[in-house]
Order: structure tokens, then sequence, then C-alpha cells
């Protein structure tokens, strides 16, 4: 193992990785080899565990392994340094291509690429969704909480009532499945006593500056402050990876506010999938939209806030809760609703698109592409290539 990293040095590791880091949650190999293969920062058996706490907490999948990797090399100041420079680049280009969007919007050819773009977002879901939910639905427990999930998300319902009412189910109808008596919480710590209270004392700032910045929006600028609060929610309840926040923000900005058409969304995601970096960042294309570039940057920082506070806060007492009978029944319940709560997206996707002969080609090419593993970023472009030609 080498020495630990200066705050400078792992900062502009991760921004260079976060330039490169198209593919969401297939980052985290790379994230991996920079951090324990080419500079030894990180015992690889030691991320391996980290990446198994992230998995079962809030938040974008490889921004969380880049921020448990700054941990592990610098404290929990190494943690907000590797966190904020991978995440960097793509809330840049996000920022460039919001304010594209904005003013090229009445182009035509602007508009031919973007009704090619929804398809693709449809298939995007589509295969998120399959993914998801061969991974997950093995038993007819998790088709008894995917299926309610999706009818109510459906019908507008709100997807916090299904995540917090199958975390519950879950725990009474996983009781044969995954037992009910695999463990107890045990909170003792699993970090060195010192590690742990770097980790709180880091925790108890990010909560500190997100109180007070929040106070001050109150204050001064109420809008911002519930754009900042519905993003904190949304990533507060995004168990599973970046994509199960768009159920969350698409019920929070579309369905229940009104605050963007659901077409102009869904554009917003189809840019998410032209930057590196996970597809929360539309956070940053909403905000741009609706506030300019202040409502950008806070609305950036308000959808990684709540995640980057849980691994500060959880990672010394991981192996404490991980084997829990309640925890483990809890998570497989919300992990299933994510399911239905993914279809229902789709559906609402798929019916919010024109379709016709082209973009059905379009879509199902799309779909078979990403169900290949071909490069989503390949994908978007030739999708939006094709559509300025031929819709």
């Amino acid at each position: 193992m080498e020495g630990p990293p200066s705050l400078i040095k792992l900062f502009v590791s991760f921004l260079k990785l976060g330039l490169t880091a198209f593919g969401g949650p297939a980052m985290v190999k790379y994230i991996k080899d920079l951090s324990c293969r080419k500079n030894h920062w990180v015992d690889p058996e030691v991320f391996d565990h980290g990446i198994a706490l992230v998995q079962t907490i809030p938040g974008a999948t490889a921004m969380q392994a880049a921020a448990y990797a700054g941990l592990k090399a610098r404290g929990g100041a190494g943690a907000l340094v590797a966190f904020t420079g991978f995440a960097l680049p793509a809330f840049f280009l996000m920022l460039a291509l919001a304010a594209g969007y904005k003013h090229a919007m009445n182009i035509d050819l602007v508009v031919s690429c973007f009704k090619g773009l929804k398809v693709i977002v449809v298939a995007i879901v589509a295969n998120a969704t399959l993914g998801f939910g061969k991974k997950m639905i093995r038993t007819w427990q998790d088709l008894a909480l995917m299926i309610p999930a999706a009818a109510y998300l459906f019908f507008k319902g709100s997807p916090v009532v299904v995540i917090l009412a199958c975390a519950l189910a879950g725990i009474f109808l996983y009781r044969k499945v995954l037992g009910s008596s695999s463990g107890r919480a045990n909170l003792s710590g699993v970090l060195g006593e010192t590690d742990t209270r770097d980790a709180l004392k880091w925790a108890a700032i990010v909560a500190l500056i997100a109180v007070g910045v929040l106070g001050v929006l109150y204050l001064v600028r109420p809008f911002l402050f519930k754009l900042c609060a519905i993003m904190m929610k949304v990533d507060f309840f995004a168990y599973g990876g970046g994509y199960a926040s768009l159920p969350l923000m698409l019920h929070e900005i579309v369905e229940k506010r009104g605050l963007l058409d659901k077409a102009v969304f869904m554009d917003g995601i189809a840019l998410g999938q032209v930057t590196p970096g996970p597809i929360v960042i539309t956070a940053a294309f909403v905000g741009y939209l609706l506030s300019g570039v202040l409502g950008a940057v806070l609305c950036a920082w308000a959808i990684f806030t709540p995640s980057l506070f849980m691994l500060l806060v959880t990672s010394p007492f991981y192996d404490g809760f991980k084997d829990a009978a309640l925890f483990k029944r809890a998570m497989r319940g919300v992990l299933a609703s994510f399911v239905g709560l993914l279809l229902a997206v789709f559906l609402s996707f798929a019916m919010a698109v024109h379709w016709g002969p082209a973009s059905l080609t379009i879509g199902i090419a799309a779909f078979l592409a990403l169900y290949k593993k071909v490069d989503i970023l390949w994908v978007v472009l030739v999708a939006a290539l094709i559509s300025a030609i031929i819709l």
C-alpha cells in the first residue's frame, strides 16, 4: 500500500476519471483500478466491502464508490474531494448542454434530434427495467410488491409511499425467504475508533452546511429552497442506484408540481446520457431550466448531498447491520418496488412519445443495442443523427 495521497492529487485523479465516466455503474471497475491497482490507496477487499455498502444506501453507485475510495484513502475530507472531482465534469457539460437546449429548441433540426432522443429515453428505461427485473424479481413475493408498486405510480401515486410500504411489507413477506434470525444489528463500529470519529465529523459538517444553505434559501429564495428540498428528497429515497431517482424525480417535478413538461424532462434525461457521470445529473438540467446557473448548481448539490451524508454516517457501522434480518428483508422489499416504479416510468414515457414506423424502428434498435451492452453514448449520438435526418 502507498502512503495516503494529498487531497489535491486525489481531486485531480478523480476529476480526470470523471471526464470519461460514461456507463454509470460500469465505472466502478475503473474506480477500483485507480484506487487499488494503479495507486494502491485502498486494499481491493476493502473496496469490495465498500461496494456492498453503497449498493444498500441511497445514491448513484459510481458516485458513492468514488466517495468511498476517497474515504478510505484520506478520511472524510478525501470522500468529499473524490466525490466532488468525479462529479464536476458531468455537471459542467450538463450545464453547457442545458444552456444550448434552452436557446436552440426553436430550430427544426434540434427539434428532430430530440424527437428521436425521447424514443432513446424509452429504450434506456426499458433496458434498465429489464436489467433490474432480472436481478431483483425471483420469487412470488417480489412480484407481489412489484406489480402494485407499478400500478400505484402509474396512476400518479407517490413513490415515497410505495418505497416505505414495500420496506414494511418486505419485513413480513420475506420472512421465510431470507430467514428470521440471520443476525441482529451491532453498531459497535468497524473502521477504527479514529476513522469512525473522522467519518462522523465530516457527516456532521455536510449536514450543517446543508442546513445552513437551506436556511438561507428559505429566507431569501423560497423557490430555490423548494427545488433543493425536492432534489434532496429524491436522493434520500433513491435506493438501488441512479436509475432509482427517475420515478421520484418524474413524480416530484412533472406530475405533482408541474414544474416541467414530461417531454422536456425526457430531453433532460437524454442529455444526461451524453455527459459522463450518473443519470441523476439530470437534476442540473432541471435546475438550469427553472432558475438558471444558480438553480443548476444548487440542484446538483442537493441531489448528491443526502447520499454522501448517508455514506459517511453508515460506513463505520456497515458490518454491524448488513446481516440483520430486518434490514435485509426491508431492503429486498425496497429493491423489488423499484422494478415496479421503473416499469411505471417506462409506460409513462412510452405513452408520451408519438410513435410511427421510423420512431418504432429507432426505439427497437436502440433497446437491442443497449441489451447487447453497446456503449450508451454511441446509442444516443447515433440516434440523434438518424433522427435529424428522418424525423
